[in-house]
């Protein structure tokens, strides 16, 4: 399927109902997908694999943080049909732009547990190489990446060359400025470049009917004049399909897409979040009947695409990888505060060094009041795009 690049001007609103390919109970939906058509069992049972996995990592990671082993995380768990879709989307050489939330997308694109956590432990800010896997640095700031994105699809378009960017946004990131000249920049300008917008519903607190006054996220592409689509985000399938055009529409020179998937946060903000202040528990009741992987396991059931020893191998797979998680996590966190200086600049700058220097004279001399042996201090290393950093550590 792909979609129509011939004009970049787009009135077009976006379906009244999200667009589903796979209902809530798990069977196949056809009045509402538009022309767009169910991904082939081989593909939905791969994608299903991960959601898997990335439930159990996402768990696991969560009870870590209870433990005290993580500062904090902000877990995706009744997201993943959003983030695996939208990874899954993507060639190796295209270009993921991931908010903090987006932890699950970073381990279906290849990274491993202990770099991407390497950050929520205070370990290293983004403990990843990113042009070994193109991925940008998990953004903090809401919508921040947005122009990242946007940035580097415009270069990929001046450059020529087949590069496509896609960035996840929450609900929440809409609402901000850098979101809004991000969409615009994009579709002036035609860039390769896709917008997901995991709608969760809440921005940590406010419900999305006190952040906007429009239709859904979505309706806001006719303003930009962009294609906008309205999605069922716990339907991976729909999700992949609309995704994959849109991916493929950048890719083709049909310039930016705004895709809202309309999902919902089961777990609190973070682990200093209190949800019961501000939503019901019965509401979530409700979403956890909308289970993304529920509904993907019965339809793969039913056509005889999912079989009892498959599921098993999977849940497997899911448990190994936790186990490592955990194992991981166990050992302690490495710090040398001298890497403050590290990867500043290409060139070590003067004033740089003699601040490096200065803070290095006191660390021997707080080790030599402690009776520490003195520490050597580790030389100013050059930044390597082909190495992982020194502070994410296994």
């Amino acid at each position: 399927m792909s979609l129509n690049v011939e004009s970049p001007v787009v009135s077009t609103a976006p379906a009244p109902q999200p667009l589903r390919l796979i209902d809530d109970t798990g069977h196949a939906v056809t009045d509402n997908a538009g022309d767009f058509v169910l991904p082939d069992p081989g593909t939905l049972l791969g994608l299903y694999r991960q959601m898997v996995v990335a439930r159990r990592f996402d768990v696991q990671v969560t009870a870590l943080t209870r433990q005290g082993r993580l500062a904090t995380y902000p877990s995706a768990l009744g997201q993943e049909a959003c983030e695996i879709a939208a990874v899954a989307s993507l060639d190796p050489g295209d270009w993921l732009f991931p908010t903090y939330r987006d932890s699950i997308a970073l381990l279906t694109r290849g990274v491993k547990p202990e770099h991407i956590l390497a950050s929520f432990r205070g370990e290293w800010h983004s403990g990843y190489d990113q042009y070994e896997h193109r991925i940008a640095p998990q953004a903090t700031p809401l919508a921040t990446q947005a122009l990242h994105a946007v940035g580097l699809a415009t270069a990929s378009k001046l450059k020529q060359d087949s590069t496509v960017a896609l960035t996840l946004l929450g609900d929440g990131a809409t609402s901000e400025g850098d979101a809004h000249e991000a969409l615009n920049f994009a579709a002036v300008w035609q860039a390769p470049v896709v917008f997901v917008v995991q709608n969760n519903q809440f921005a940590i607190s406010v419900p999305l009917d006190k952040q906007m006054r429009c239709r859904t996220i979505a309706d806001k592409a006719i303003g930009y004049g962009m294609p906008g689509f309205y999605v069922d985000g716990n339907d991976v399938a729909a999700m992949y399909a609309v995704t994959s055009a849109a991916v493929d529409r950048a890719r083709t020179g049909g310039g930016p897409t705004l895709v809202e998937g309309l999902t919902y946060r089961m777990e609190a903000h973070t682990n200093s979040d209190d949800p019961s202040r501000y939503r019901a528990a019965g509401d979530v009741d409700v979403w956890r009947r909308r289970d993304p992987i529920e509904r993907l396991d019965t339809y793969l059931v039913s056509i005889g695409a999912l079989s009892d020893q498959e599921r098993a191998g999977i849940r497997d797979e899911a448990e190994d990888l936790a186990a490592a998680t955990r194992e991981c996590m166990m050992l302690p966190v490495r710090v040398d505060p001298l890497e403050l200086f590290d990867h500043v600049y290409a060139d070590p700058r003067a004033a740089l060094a003699e601040q490096r220097a200065f803070l290095a004279a006191e660390l021997a001399e707080h080790a030599a009041l402690a009776g520490q042996p003195p520490a050597t201090p580790s030389a100013p290393t050059t930044p390597s795009s082909s190495t992982t950093p020194a502070g994410a550590h296994a």
